[in-house]
Formats: structure tokens, C-alpha cells, sequence
């Protein structure tokens, strides 16, 4: 398990080349702690932020605030 300051210096790596990539960067790379890096291009855009939600998801859970899913009650 990565420690929430890792987690914290990832995601805002990812935030700042998603934002490269909203503003017209070519490509943007990013580093993914000990496993090397990759690169991502504006066709890439959905994967990179399928990364940001993921380690919001996991600093949330670190944190103690993972959100529940919706509670359905029928009649």
C-alpha cells in the first residue's frame, strides 16, 4: 500500500499534465512513483483522468473519507 503523501504527489503530477493536455500540450509525462513513468497524449485524456479518479479514490480511502455508494430503497 502507497502512503497518502505519495498518493498526494501523484495526483498532483497527473492534475498538472491533465492540465498541459486541456491547453494544447502535444504530450505530457508522468512520473508513477517506482514503476517508472508514462506518457500520455490528448488522445489519451479519458486514461489520465481514469488515473486521477483512482488516486483520489485511494487518498479518499486513506484518509477515511471513501464515499458509499447510492443506498436504494424500495416500497
Amino acid at each position: 500500500m502507497t502512503d497518502l503523501t505519495t498518493l498526494q504527489t501523484r495526483l498532483a503530477e497527473a492534475e498538472a499534465a491533465y492540465h498541459q493536455l486541456l491547453i494544447g500540450a502535444q504530450a505530457v509525462n508522468v512520473n508513477i512513483g517506482g514503476y517508472g513513468s508514462t506518457t500520455y497524449a490528448s488522445v489519451d485524456m479519458s486514461k489520465l483522468k481514469a488515473y486521477i479518479d483512482h488516486l483520489k479514490a485511494e487518498i479518499n480511502k486513506i484518509s477515511g473519507n471513501a464515499r458509499r455508494g447510492i443506498i436504494k430503497i424500495a416500497f
